[in-house]
């Protein structure tokens, strides 16, 4: 049976484990931890969990510099359990099945229909990975076969995103310069009797389809087809298809004749007006891999329903065989990638736009502070794992901030105001240095101070008539009056280090500031109103020398970036 000591130990390191990893620790967490190092402590749950209550408490009150203080003692067994579960997780899932080392080309195959999110970078940061593990290749594809979608504006906006994401290519190519290879092997495919011409109506195919009930067009014969086809080449205003001659009863709805060519009169963003005649995905993709000699295609577990279909419309063609690997998708909890959700709530002013940073998409990542290096280390720890992956975004936070805490520096910001006049402040105390940061890697923070200074008001609400207090990392002062909007003081010549530590800007020490706290974009499914809160304030005038784009730390308020240099406006990381 374990002592008390032993108990008290492991639930303090249970929750600075979680409070380090998350911001925050959860009771529910730390009692499964501490439950799990003694489970003959569930006979004692009632009073084990009034403990951990007490003690996540306690974690959740420290900001983020003094949770990192109380993780020192762990450290080392940290380190260990991060790199014991790095080597029983992360590598055996970075494996592919047939993958040849030096003989590996995959593929990203973006539609440039709408803005890169964090699904894509799950994706490209797989491939990445796995070119670099088996000594390959990656390609950037263009999948722009609808012009209906398809635009210049979202293939720019996917190349600097993965410009941003520091990812490069071997190779670049678009299937919309390759129709014409598609056309003639959509002609070699009717040859083998693997396609017909239909020219039902839609209605009509997709009840009979559903039903399983084949064409009347099916039994036609290969020349009959190809006349037919022949004549979809030459006019744009056809309403006929070119389907694959599947199974229609097939338990695979994906083999039940599906579309392989469809007319779309819309001028193409990169060809305008040369086609009308397109090929969907089922066809052009797998044609695509195989004659740009792709070895292994990377793909979410979505796409498994239509692996038989891609095999078979390569094998009907006599082209060469891939092979196909698939993976869970990564979606982010109440949050949106959908573009036509998006654009809804854009088109009524509750976005900003696609940069928004309350957005999962990569440029609303970048805006919120959110490092490329961050997004990699959070999308890998999936892995090829087949588990639907959606988590919160708290994970990919926490490791944000592991990345941004040794450049971000340490500053107070002063949330309603209360202005406190100090007097009998020696000259000598009159020229303040602080740190930036605690590791001293960045420039100290240097101000000349008048007599007045502002507080935050729930401080101001706790003080009375009497009481000593040191303004943090500058010196002690006793209150003399509290009135309604101001305080009267004086400086305390004596040490005040076992008094409360309190935040402040000097009057001739400040800007004002304008915070966006960032929440989640969706309750129950509903666009959350609160999703984004403004918070105004004082903040220190070192800030004026941080670059738009940097990140700050903010006592007992959080990380944050300078989203506009100009209206010193910050965007809660």
């Amino acid at each position: 049976m374990a002592s008390d000591e032993e108990i008290s130990e492991e639930i303090v390191k249970a929750a600075v484990k979680n409070a380090l990893n998350y911001g925050k620790a959860r009771e529910s967490t730390v009692l499964n931890g501490v439950l799990s190092e003694f489970p003959e402590m569930r006979s004692e749950i009632k009073e084990l969990s009034k403990k951990i209550s007490v003690e996540v408490a306690r974690i959740n009150r420290l900001n983020p510099e003094e949770i990192n203080s109380e993780a020192l003692k762990y450290n080392e067994e940290f380190a260990s359990e991060r790199k014991e579960k790095i080597e029983k997780t992360a590598k055996p899932k970075m494996v592919l099945e047939g993958a040849e080392n030096g003989a590996f080309v995959t593929r990203f195959p973006p539609a440039p229909n709408g803005y890169m999110h964090i699904g894509h970078a799950k994706a490209v940061f797989m491939e990445k990975e796995f070119s670099r593990i088996y000594n390959g290749h990656i390609n950037l594809y263009f999948d722009d076969t609808n012009p209906e979608t398809d635009s210049q504006e979202y293939v720019e906006s996917f190349k600097k995103d993965l410009e941003w994401l520091n990812i490069g290519f071997d190779t670049e190519y678009y299937a919309s310069d390759n129709i014409e290879k598609m056309y003639s092997f959509a002609s070699a495919l009717i040859k083998k009797g693997k396609a017909y011409v239909c020219d039902c109506p839609p209605e009509e195919i997709s009840e009979k389809r559903t039903n399983g009930i084949d064409c009347t067009h099916k039994e036609k014969p290969p020349e009959e087809n190809l006349s037919e086809w022949e004549k979809m080449l030459s006019d744009k205003n056809s309403h006929s298809i070119l389907r694959y001659k599947g199974n229609i009863k097939d338990q695979n709805t994906a083999l039940r004749d599906p579309t392989l060519f469809r007319v779309k009169q819309n001028v193409h963003y990169r060809q305008g007006s040369k086609y009308w005649l397109w090929p969907t995905y089922d066809f052009n993709t797998p044609i695509m891999d195989s004659i740009m000699g792709v070895t292994d295609v990377l793909r979410s577990k979505e796409y498994e329903l239509r692996d038989r279909l891609y095999y078979e419309i390569l094998i009907g063609l006599e082209l060469r065989l891939p092979r196909l690997h698939s993976f869970a998708r990564l979606e982010i909890n109440n949050n949106i990638t959908s573009k036509r959700k998006l654009k809804e709530l854009i088109k009524k002013n509750l976005l900003w736009g696609f940069d928004d940073p309350r957005l999962v998409t990569i440029a609303g990542l970048r805006r919120r502070g959110i490092q490329p290096s961050a997004i990699m280390e959070f999308v890998l720890r999936f892995g090829m794992s087949k588990t639907d992956s959606k988590v919160g975004i708290e994970m990919l936070l926490a490791e944000n901030r592991k990345i941004i805490d040794n450049k971000s520096p340490r500053l107070f910001f002063i949330k309603d105001p209360i202005k406190i006049t100090v007097t009998e402040i020696p000259d000598s105390k009159r020229k303040i240095e602080m740190k930036a940061h605690p590791s001293e890697s960045l420039k100290h923070r240097r101000y000349n101070l008048s007599d007045i200074f502002f507080i935050n008001s729930y401080d101001a609400l706790n003080l009375r008539n009497g009481d000593t207090i040191k303004l943090k990392d500058a010196f002690g002062i006793k209150i003399h009056s509290i009135e309604k909007d101001n305080i009267e003081a004086s400086y305390l010549s004596e040490t005040a280090d076992s008094a409360a530590r309190i935040p402040w800007v000097n009057k001739d020490n400040y800007l004002e500031a304008n915070l966006l706290e960032i929440g989640d974009l969706l309750e129950n499914e509903i666009f959350n109103e609160k999703s984004m809160l403004s918070t105004k304030g004082f903040i220190e005038s070192y800030v004026s020398g941080i670059e738009e784009g940097g990140t700050v730390q903010l006592e007992r308020t959080g990380f944050f970036k300078l989203d506009n240099k100009e209206k010193m406006a910050f965007v809660g990381i």
